[in-house]
């Protein structure tokens, strides 16, 4: 669930997106008791907004999808804009927590990230691609 009154700011926050985000989510079928909860969760952000849409693939029998966006376990969310920038996020996007992944879909959306222009310049000076990994732990 939301946060109290999260609701309708996060459904102001995804009015804003100009251009569509797909929520591609993966799921098992044994071993996963989070799979359900973090689908439904899934669906109640795209509900805000029609620029959102949800699709499933399985990671056991989906294994070209697994591979083309490098999932590792499920439950997943790889977050694609117009063009696969990366962003994934594992386990249920629920509480507090959802921030981040709102986050992700703005950026997708169209948003560009908000970093001043010291530390996009940094970022355009870096010679090779660098794997980022942000962890979220329930308050």
């Amino acid at each position: 669930m939301y946060p109290p009154g999260a609701a309708n700011d996060l459904q102001q926050r995804l009015a804003a997106l100009s251009s569509p985000v797909r929520l591609i989510f993966f799921t098992q079928t044994f071993g996963c008791d989070t799979c359900l909860p973090a689908r439904q969760a899934a669906d109640r952000i795209a509900a805000l907004s029609g620029m959102i849409s949800v699709e499933e693939h399985n990671l056991v029998l989906d294994r070209e999808r697994v591979a083309e966006y490098g999932v590792e376990w499920a439950p997943a969310l790889a977050v694609v804009g117009e063009r696969d920038a990366g962003m994934r996020y594992y386990g249920i996007p629920d509480g507090y927590e959802i921030e981040s992944l709102v986050d992700a879909i703005e950026i997708a959306g169209g948003g560009g990230p908000s970093l001043g222009d010291d530390s996009l310049d940094a970022l355009d000076a870096l010679e090779r691609d660098v794997h980022l990994r942000v962890f979220v732990t329930p308050t």
